[in-house]
């Protein structure tokens, strides 16, 4: 945990019975997440609010998974007031009704308009855009010489040998568009995706992947100690290694567009206040604020009116990029077929299978 704020409750996350109960009247519990993000969360957002509203926030940089939210709320032990999802998990938390509706009547009219569509729903508001992106290291692909700038390019290994790294697939959020792209799927046409075409296109990069893996934090890490030579990192770990002097480049080419929610547990013990500090979360100054801080784009269109446009040309919204980018269809993951099963379940089943092989 990369944070040096005291308010941090690292560790917090218990989830034992009576955890709730402890928490002072009014006093939120924000999950905030880890590292450097979790740092911005609290600078951006948390300190902010308790400093604009007076109450009291605990941030807890950790993560809450999808299996977590769903015990505290059906043991009725709801730990945490507001913690982020990723947008397939917070479709199917709001299908299960694990979480609570948004009120956006407390929005600001302007603020609530200025938000993309699809980043305001029932269940939550997104206030970040990241990207998956395809970054290689610059002493193993120097100036001068071919560059990786597809994943064709990166499933290709005679071309471009090296050591390779990617998202696991074991929570659902794997590199399956990726393998489609390389796989020879056009962009335009990835959705429905073809399960059995994926794994396919994985199984001829499997032998050269170092490493699969799973949190942000840790692919800063790896990429930090140059444990590879071509990753599938998100965009704003990766910018901030860059920013470092690291010898990584990154490719905004076929970048996979993804958002986070910030979501309300049902049975929040402070779901009144939960709900004021979601809509902060969705303010144009408070977005420009974090992305100052961490490289992100803005789900608030105003926020770009706001940010240097040295700052604009690092987030993954920057128009130019968005050209080429493939926007994550959350809505086909949490898909159920007859048999009760949901696309990611499936993608789920299949890598638990297919990674022991």
């Amino acid at each position: 945990m990369q944070v040096t704020s005291s308010a941090v409750a690292a560790g917090a996350l218990s989830f034992v019975p009576g955890r709730a109960t402890a928490q002072s009247p009014g006093e939120l519990r924000v999950v905030v997440g880890g590292g450097d993000w979790g740092k911005a969360n609290i600078d951006a957002y948390v300190k902010p609010f308790q400093a604009e509203t007076g109450i009291k926030v605990t941030p807890i940089a950790d993560e809450v998974s999808f299996a977590q939210l769903e015990l505290m709320v059906t043991q009725n032990n709801v730990a945490v007031d507001v913690t982020i999802l990723g947008q397939g998990n917070s479709f199917v938390a709001a299908s299960k009704g694990l979480v609570e509706e948004v009120d956006y009547s407390i929005d600001n009219k302007n603020e609530l308009d200025s938000l993309i569509d699809y980043c305001k729903q029932p269940f939550g508001i997104a206030s970040i855009f990241y990207s998956y992106n395809l970054v290689d290291n610059t002493n193993k692909y120097p100036a001068g010489t071919p560059q990786p700038t597809t994943w064709a390019d990166f499933w290709d290994v005679e071309k471009y040998s090296g050591v390779r790294l990617l998202r696991t697939g074991v929570d659902g959020a794997g590199p399956w568009e990726e393998a489609l792209l390389a796989d020879g799927v056009p962009a335009d046409a990835i959705y429905p995706m073809d399960i059995d075409r994926i794994f396919h296109s994985l199984d001829k990069i499997k032998p050269h992947v170092r490493k699969w893996w799973s949190y942000g934090s840790e692919i800063q890490q790896l990429m930090h100690d140059k444990a590879g030579d071509l990753y599938q990192p998100y965009d704003g770990r990766a910018l901030l290694l860059i920013d470092q002097g690291l010898p990584l480049e990154i490719s905004r080419n076929q970048a996979k567009l993804a958002w986070d929610f910030w979501v309300i547990p049902k049975g929040s013990p402070n779901a009144q206040n939960a709900q004021k500090f979601v809509e902060f979360t969705s303010r144009a100054d408070r977005q420009a604020a974090f992305t100052q801080l961490f490289p992100e784009g803005p789900t608030n269109r105003n926020a770009f009116k706001l940010i240097p446009e040295s700052v604009a040309r690092k987030l993954p919204t920057f128009p130019e990029y968005m050209e080429t980018s493939i926007p994550i269809d959350g809505r086909w993951y949490t898909e159920v077929g007859s048999d009760g099963l949901s696309n990611i379940d499936r993608l789920i089943q299949r890598w638990s299978e297919w990674i022991l092989q």
